[in-house]
């Protein structure tokens, strides 16, 4: 089942868009807000982010920039403005598709699974597995024994990138500009805080042993079982 998120300030377009897409079998979540979709992004993991330009605390354009420094999460814009500058402007900035106002609801649709498709056959998921711990990329979830835990986008694109070099360490630039293509001034302590999401997030599940550990001044590594 795919997650996708739909972002826009109008609330009857909201309401009939999480109404179809919940009835096509999707998990939907919603937010009126940049601020909101933000926050979203950063807490669940998705497959797919349909958005509206006209938000009233940032506008999606400026949105969508800010989501591409951290993820190649499928970003779709719904739109009024029908301007091929606009168009342009979209797909320039890192959008996957732009569907202009009014739309027809299924060809939204078929637009996200395209997405959702191409994203994932460009780079095909591989799962990590060391001893009982299990890291599935396809779903942005690491389960351990019996039990699993899902990660934000933000959250398993350090985690993965990390289990892919095991005991390897990296300072906070090489995370960045490997990881997110950002420059490190930018953020330094919104890494700080996703490594402690992410760490604690693995002590929930496997308390018996530290993955991520920090090397002062040096950086992070991930540390399989032996």
């Amino acid at each position: 089942m795919y997650k996708i998120l739909i972002v826009d300030d109008d609330s009857v377009i909201l309401d009939d868009n999480r109404t179809y897409f919940h009835a096509m079998g999707y998990q939907v979540v919603c937010a009126d807000t940049a601020r909101k979709a933000e926050e979203i992004i950063l807490s669940n993991a998705l497959d797919c982010v349909i958005l509206d330009i006209d938000l009233p605390d940032m506008n999606g354009f400026s949105l969508c920039e800010k989501i591409r420094l951290k993820t190649s999460l499928p970003i779709i814009f719904l739109s009024g403005y029908t301007e091929e500058e606009n168009r342009i402007r979209g797909l320039s900035i890192g959008g996957d598709d732009y569907v202009c106002k009014p739309y027809s609801l299924k060809e939204l649709e078929l637009r996200v699974q395209a997405r959702i498709r191409s994203g994932r056959a460009a780079e095909p998921p591989k799962t990590l597995t060391y001893g009982l711990l299990s890291i599935y990329p396809a779903s942005c979830s690491v389960s351990y024994k019996n039990s699993s835990i899902d990660f934000s986008s933000y959250e398993f694109d350090v985690l993965y990138f990390l289990a892919k070099h095991p005991n390897e360490i990296f300072t906070p630039d090489q995370i960045y500009d490997s990881v997110w293509k950002a420059p490190i001034n930018k953020g330094q302590k919104s890494l700080q805080v996703i490594m402690g999401r992410i760490r604690k997030k693995l002590y929930d599940l496997c308390p018996n042993h530290d993955y991520i550990q920090t090397k002062r001044y040096k950086g992070y590594l991930f540390v399989p079982d032996r």
